[in-house]
């Protein structure tokens, strides 16, 4: 029993893989993934706030509320709104585009039909909404999102790297 085990090991060793190399590597993606997720949530969270403090046609009785109607709006722009974008490409394109802030709107609208503590009064306030919330969350993403494209936490760092390179001096043109 004892020799299969090396064995075993030896061999998934000398492949390449390891379970305790494997585990580790997984278990960051999966974090990275959750910390996106809960990133869009509360930029969506904050971004339905500030249009509810705008617009006064969209309210939330508590902030349970609130996170409910940022998740299922969330969850609909996710999976119902790409649906929605390509049954209705024909308008959106004779409009050039005008005709997916109806679609934003339609999609606000329809968050208070499952979220009963956030109300929406009229199509006029979804739709101004909907632009609120997708300039503050444009704002809030581009604003933690680095040149890479992904989101970063904004850190302040007490060393200055230093950078190798050439200089070049511009009087006379020469490398140093």
């Amino acid at each position: 029993m004892i020799v299969r085990n090396r064995l075993a090991g030896a061999s998934a060793f000398a492949s390449g893989f390891s379970v305790k190399r494997l585990r580790p590597a997984r278990l960051c993606a999966y974090g990275a993934r959750v910390r996106h997720f809960i990133f869009r949530w509360l930029v969506t969270t904050v971004a339905v706030m500030g249009a509810s403090a705008i617009n006064p046609g969209i309210r939330y009785d508590s902030l349970g509320g609130l996170l409910s109607a940022a998740l299922l709006l969330g969850i609909l722009n996710a999976f119902v709104r790409p649906v929605l974008l390509l049954l209705s490409a024909p308008l959106i394109l004779f409009t050039l585009g005008i005709f997916i802030l109806v679609v934003n709107g339609l999609m606000l609208l329809f968050v208070p039909t499952f979220v009963p503590s956030f109300h929406v009064d009229s199509f006029g306030s979804a739709f101004w909404g909907a632009i609120v919330i997708g300039i503050i969350s444009w704002m809030l993403s581009a604003f933690f999102r680095g040149s890479d494209g992904r989101v970063h936490v904004l850190t302040h760092h007490t060393q200055i790297k230093p950078v190798e390179g050439r200089v070049v001096d511009s009087d006379e043109g020469t490398r140093r």
